[in-house]
């Protein structure tokens, strides 16, 4: 970040015109999630951080929001720029100090942590610790939402250490320019939240190899361009689901959902013949619902990608082994088709054709032994093993393809932590896959869609993390899809 924005000083861009950039960016992910104005406090440090947050919330206050100041030192320590910025919103504030009690606005109350920035280390000190303890008191007592400023104060933004009593818990990490490598490790996780991108226009990374990617849905939206208006179903692929047993009706239809929402032409589901009838009465009417005698007679089909493993129970797992390895078109493994591989990875050496397996932490330790490896290290590790995609699903999904970079999702919600949303990721994954994406790019849009479509449940409809439900996040894919885009 340092290199970048010094090349942009030597071209001749000023630090004022980033930090309005920044400040713009950051206020417009506010309103992302917060769309009807609230109240924002600004709590700000004494650099250019604490002026991006001031910039954000004077952006903030022309869309009709309360802004309320904290600052963390005596104004004349502050830096020349950011105390400009200080002096704007308090002339403006003072312009709206005879607002009467009733006039002023009720929640939502949102926090921007602007106290400390790129380059801080994760012990804090006086003043800021005081202001961070009373940010997560806020966050706690009266539900305020905290939107970090670049990374949440008490978080080292190269290794990702966090003060271990006092750092900021934010529910968004607004990541100015480029993520930060400390943002992404799993003990930040708890502290950055969701990760939002403000990217500036006068920022280019140089160029050298890339390891580690954040995924943005800036660099997804060419994968997906706007269909010709002479399209037809047989050019978007058929998608093959294998899921469903007695008991386990659910993850077959949520799976089967979840495809065609994503946008495949065709989707067949093949059930048990014992729970056909169930099944039909269920299922989507836009899938074809198709029952399964063996499952050799599935080496017959002719589909495009198959989708493997939502409910199927365990009892027919050696025939389940047989179909992944020996089915040619590409194949989403989850769920009990992941179990019936524990103790068999060998398989996956030798499989006819590409596969991506999409383990929750439970069903990965039940496919390899981990130790204290890292979730990074456990991906990358096992595809040096095994010539697969491996989508690790957890609050920072991460995909990893050998040969490519290891790949971080920045959307999602804690209320996600229910039953059935992997079966709707499976699908989506599948249905990506039928419109000719790579595998390893099915799975991190997949996952950043699935994701972004959780948080605008909560933030857009009026969900809750307790009331969250996999039938919410299918009914917003078509908006994710769309913000994606945007």
């Amino acid at each position: 970040m340092r290199e970048v924005e010094e090349a942009a000083f030597a071209r001749g861009v000023k630090v004022e015109a980033l930090m309005d950039e920044a400040g713009a960016g950051i206020a417009q992910v506010v309103r992302k999630f917060f769309p009807q104005p609230g109240t924002c406090a600004v709590f700000a440090g004494k650099g250019h951080n604490g002026g991006d947050a001031l910039v954000a919330s004077e952006y903030l206050r022309r869309a009709g929001w309360k802004i309320d100041i904290h600052l963390a030192y005596a104004e004349e320590d502050y830096s020349e720029l950011t105390r400009k910025h200080l002096q704007i919103v308090a002339q403006a504030s003072r312009l709206r100090s005879d607002e009467t009690a009733s006039q002023r606005l009720a929640p939502p109350l949102i926090i921007l942590d602007g106290l400390l920035g790129l380059g801080a280390k994760h012990l804090l000190r006086e003043p800021i610790r005081s202001a961070a303890r009373e940010i997560n008191r806020r966050r706690r007592d009266e539900n305020a939402f905290v939107f970090a400023v670049d990374l949440p104060s008490g978080i080292d933004s190269d290794t990702g250490e966090v003060d271990p009593e006092d750092c900021v818990v934010a529910d968004f990490t607004v990541a100015i320019g480029f993520a930060k490598h400390g943002l992404i490790v799993d003990q930040a996780v708890e502290h950055v939240g969701g990760i939002e991108i403000v990217p500036l226009v006068d920022l280019v990374l140089p160029e050298r190899a890339v390891m580690e990617l954040l995924a943005a849905p800036r660099a997804f939206a060419p994968l997906l361009p706007r269909r010709n208006f002479s399209s037809y179903k047989n050019q978007f692929g058929r998608v093959g689901i294998v899921a469903g047993s007695e008991g386990f009706l659910g993850a077959a239809i949520m799976a089967t959902e979840g495809a065609l929402r994503a946008g495949a032409g065709l989707v067949d589901l093949f059930v048990p013949k014992e729970i056909y009838g169930a099944i039909s009465a269920r299922a989507p009417e836009e899938a074809m619902v198709k029952p399964l005698r063996s499952y050799k007679d599935l080496l017959d089909e002719k589909v495009d990608v198959w989708a493997v493993g939502p409910g199927l129970g365990r009892d027919r797992a050696s025939d389940i082994l047989k179909f992944i390895d020996n089915a040619q078109a590409p194949m989403v493994v989850d769920a009990d088709a992941l179990n019936a591989l524990a103790g068999k990875l060998p398989t996956l050496k030798k499989c006819a054709g590409p596969r991506l397996l999409t383990p929750h932490t439970g069903e990965m330790d039940r496919l390899v032994e981990s130790g204290k490896m890292s979730r990074a290290g456990r991906a990358r590790t096992f595809c040096e093993h095994f010539p697969v995609t491996l989508l690790l699903k957890g609050s920072r999904t991460v995909v990893c393809e050998r040969g490519k970079p290891l790949s971080y999702n920045s959307t999602g919600h804690p209320g996600m932590a229910t039953g059935g949303m992997g079966d709707v990721l499976t699908g989506v994954c599948a249905g990506l896959i039928a419109q000719k994406l790579s595998i390893y790019d099915a799975a991190r849009v997949g996952a950043w869609v699935c994701g972004r479509a959780a948080q605008m449940s909560i933030f857009h409809s009026g969900a809750s993390q307790e009331s969250l439900l996999p039938r919410d996040v299918l009914n917003h894919l078509g908006e994710a899809f769309n913000d994606m885009r945007m």
